[in-house]
């Protein structure tokens, strides 16, 4: 991998990293990749990480800031795109209810470990994701900035059609 992955500055993508690695770690007493965090490279593991892991910010409508390159495949959308996306976005609309009562859960408990629930890519396909993490971020000095999701296992789900 280049120093740049699409056009993406470094010192976002290895300050997000730090901060996704040190938050995960915090709630879960895990570490969210093999390197260190302060790594020069962690960031660069992170980004090619088999599994999916994405970042919202903390606007009213959070936005997506962070998108590994897992999380842009299954949600068929490059690093431009995805990081322009109200967060909300990735369920569809009937689900949305649901999706947020999961963010104000993780608010006040730091986070969850047991998420379930359909998310839809950018071509309308649908997929069941499994024991997703999802976390509060804190920056350096411990202030909350976004909340993130670890997704590990998904299932293209199939549209049925009648007969």
């Amino acid at each position: 991998m280049n120093s740049v992955v699409d056009g993406i500055d470094p010192n976002f993508l290895a300050h997000q990293t730090r901060i996704l690695c040190l938050s995960y770690l915090r709630w879960t007493k895990r570490p969210l990749i093999e390197k260190a965090p302060d790594a020069a490279d962690a960031w660069r593991q992170l980004y090619a990480a088999p599994f999916a892991v994405v970042s919202h910010d903390t606007k009213p409508d959070p936005v997506f800031n962070y998108a590994n390159s897992r999380a842009q495949q299954l949600f068929g959308m490059g690093w431009q795109e995805f990081t322009r996306l109200s967060s909300r976005y990735s369920a569809e609309p009937d689900a949305r209810e649901e999706r947020f009562a999961l963010l104000k859960r993780v608010t006040r408990y730091g986070y969850v470990d047991d998420y379930c629930g359909i998310r839809i890519a950018k071509d309308g396909s649908r997929f069941m994701i499994r024991n997703a993490v999802v976390w509060n971020l804190l920056n350096e000095t411990g202030d909350y900035c976004g909340q993130a999701a670890l997704i590990r296992e998904w299932i293209p789900l199939c549209e049925m059609h009648n007969l």
